[in-house]
């Protein structure tokens, strides 16, 4: 077996000469704190004197490649850069694989996230786009997986790193991260953002059919099974990244599959009373009000909306909770009217409400002040504004408006959402507790 061959040819043939290096630069096995510390000068040339001198003397060693190329690995796995300078003047491999975890030194160095050390190990010729022979990860997707290795993350883009190529399975380094993050113990968001900055592909799909917006969908999901604290910070994780998504020119109204999967904008709206921050900000950016591949014969955003406020309203009997429910409703009526002055409506109610339904008369008055809304042609003003925001987007539109030779009064009639604010017990994901 090759792994138990690796691993007794360490043991008995050049762990030797690794424990002799690491004892000469004075590091122990898995600890990789202590040479984070600062070294003086003399310490430093002391150091390399003593392992210059281990090296000559070990140098007609039958295992001296593999156990100097083995020692470089432990070297790049706790940053010790003179010391790998060091043995890569003596001929070690910068491809030499780990036997046991199959990482190269490159890899590893990202992992423990020693951006010298990745910086080093390119410049002196280490493939930057190596896959390891497990995953076949390549240092970048290590490096975007952790908001740890950020400084990893950033170096390698700026040697040059291929921030699109993709992995076995077609996820690329963005849905690496991702897909890494859970919203709670791990928030990639700094990856993300760096990703995207560095051009990112937002439409990049696996070969499974995961997408950017399938594992924002993913954490939606979570959140409203979780806790309400849980939920809560899941909630601010997802919107974070959706506004980094909007940012650069993600489609949120796009079926996630061909089978119709709901979109996150479907989402967001089909739970607008425990995603209401979520909704108001894909309603603000501009998405479409309908699936923009299969149109509205999938879903339409005000058939949505009236959907879960009729499922709601049937089992709410707190009066005041049922005013908030459809004053929600109503707002995200009137957002979606900023960039879509003229909705698409049918006279009749877009879901069928019985007499018995304890809030039908309200359904109905709120499906009439939307009709009467629509019914009368939209001031020019909201059409010109419309059409600006629209020949705008991307979302966010705030810095591109600001450079219009417009007056500072008709900038802000273009920006209403600067002046919106959500109230109180609105800004936060909820979960579903009626799957309790």
């Amino acid at each position: 077996m090759p792994f138990l061959h690796g691993f007794r040819r360490i043991i008995y043939e050049y762990q030797p000469l690794v424990d002799a290096v690491m004892c000469a630069v004075g590091v122990s096995e898995g600890n990789d704190n202590e040479t984070d510390r600062l070294c003086s000068p003399e310490e430093e040339s002391r150091v390399c004197a003593s392992l210059m001198e281990l090296l000559d003397r070990e140098s007609s060693s039958e295992v001296f490649n593999e156990g100097i190329s083995y020692a470089l690995f432990k070297m790049a796995e706790q940053g010790v850069i003179y010391a790998a300078e060091i043995l890569l003047r003596y001929g070690a491999d910068l491809n030499f694989e780990d036997p046991v975890s199959y990482y190269n030194p490159l890899h590893i160095a990202v992992l423990r996230n020693k951006p010298a050390m990745v910086k080093l190990l390119v410049e002196h010729g280490a493939d930057i786009e190596k896959r390891d022979r497990i995953h076949e990860s390549s240092p970048l997707d290590l490096a975007s997986e952790e908001s740890e290795r950020l400084s990893c993350l950033l170096t390698l883009l700026d040697l040059d790193a291929d921030v699109n190529a993709r992995d076995k399975h077609g996820k690329t380094p963005l849905l690496h991260a991702l897909a890494s993050s859970d919203g709670l113990t791990v928030h990639n968001t700094e990856n993300i953002k760096l990703l995207l900055q560095r051009g990112a592909d937002v439409k990049a799909c696996t070969v499974d059919g995961e997408s950017v917006e399938s594992a924002v969908v993913f954490l939606i999901k979570e959140a409203m099974d979780a806790s309400v604290e849980d939920a809560a910070e899941i909630g601010n994780f997802c919107l974070k990244t959706t506004e980094l998504l909007l940012a650069h020119g993600v489609d949120p109204s796009l079926c996630l599959n061909g089978e119709g999967e709901a979109s996150l904008t479907q989402t967001s709206l089909d739970f607008f009373d425990l995603l209401f921050p979520l909704a108001a900000l894909i309603l603000q950016s501009g998405a479409f009000l309908q699936c923009t591949y299969h149109g509205d014969e999938c879903w339409s955003a005000y058939a949505s909306v009236f959907e879960r406020l009729h499922k709601v309203l049937l089992h709410c009997s707190d009066q005041t909770h049922a005013s908030e429910l459809i004053e929600q409703a109503e707002v995200l009526l009137t957002l979606a009217r900023i960039n879509t002055p003229i909705l698409d409506l049918s006279s009749e109610l877009p879901v069928h409400v019985q007499e018995t339904h304890p809030y039908a008369q309200a359904l109905a008055d709120l499906h009439r002040r939307v009709l009467e809304q629509n019914s009368s042609p939209p001031p020019l003003r909201c059409i010109c504004r419309a059409f600006i925001r629209n020949h705008l987007k991307p979302w966010p539109l705030n810095p591109k408006v600001k450079l219009l030779p417009l007056p500072d009064r008709l900038k802000d009639f273009i920006l209403p959402e600067l002046k919106f604010t959500l109230r109180e017990g609105w800004n936060h994901f909820k979960p579903d507790h009626s799957q309790e």
